[in-house]
């Protein structure tokens, strides 16, 4: 079993109010889950209304299937034009 954690920081420019960016962020974390099968969370900036700092986690049978789910999951956050990453870490266990 292999377990990968992206921990990821999002800049989403436009937003002027927690309102507009809790909108913004549980539509992706259900695109996220339903097109990659991965558990998110958001897990820093709550009370920011331009920040977001994102946990992802995917499990998988070989680092092969984690790696690509990664990489889809990357894909598809770098394509969402109401949000920037600023930085991304990755930890596999």
């Amino acid at each position: 079993m292999v377990i990968k954690l992206l921990t990821i920081d999002l800049h989403l420019p436009g937003r002027s109010s927690l309102k507009e960016k809790r909108f913004v962020i549980s539509s992706l974390k259900m695109k996220l889950s339903k097109r990659c099968n991965v558990a998110v969370a958001e897990i820093g900036y709550q009370d920011k209304w331009q920040r977001s700092l994102l946990a992802i986690v995917m499990v998988g049978n070989s680092g092969e299937i984690v790696e690509a789910t990664s990489v889809s999951v990357l894909k598809l956050l770098e394509k969402d034009h109401r949000l920037a990453i600023i930085d991304c870490t990755q930890e596999l266990r």
